[in-house]
């Protein structure tokens, strides 16, 4: 018997998170907060051909989708990586793949019928 996979709900909340990884500066930036640590705006711009302003758009975008989270150390904000909303894309992309797999393989036991 085989067990059947719930199908996967994007929601606007989904849509939100991959629309803010969609673009090549903000998965940069992810990149850049994966080491644990809060990193100041300065510290992000480093080696970026973007001003600080354009990298805090960035930011707030993420923000906003839930994957960064900003804390102010006196006069400066400082961005850290939220891992929680990222697992939950992975379980969502496991969940599409598995039902993809399960698709392919009915499709290659009808054809080899």
């Amino acid at each position: 018997m085989s067990r059947k996979t719930r199908s996967p709900r994007p929601g606007p909340a989904r849509a939100a998170l991959f629309a803010a990884l969609g673009d090549e500066t903000r998965l940069a930036l992810v990149a850049k907060l994966t080491g644990g640590q809060p990193r100041s705006i300065s510290h992000l711009a480093r080696g970026s051909r973007l001003t600080r302003q354009a990298i805090t758009k960035h930011l707030r975008v993420l923000e906003r989708a839930g994957i960064v989270r900003s804390v102010r150390a006196g006069r400066e904000s400082r961005f850290r990586l939220d891992p929680q909303p990222i697992e939950g894309m992975k379980q969502y992309l496991e969940l599409v793949s598995a039902q993809w797999d399960q698709a392919l393989a009915r499709l290659q036991a009808f054809v080899e019928k």
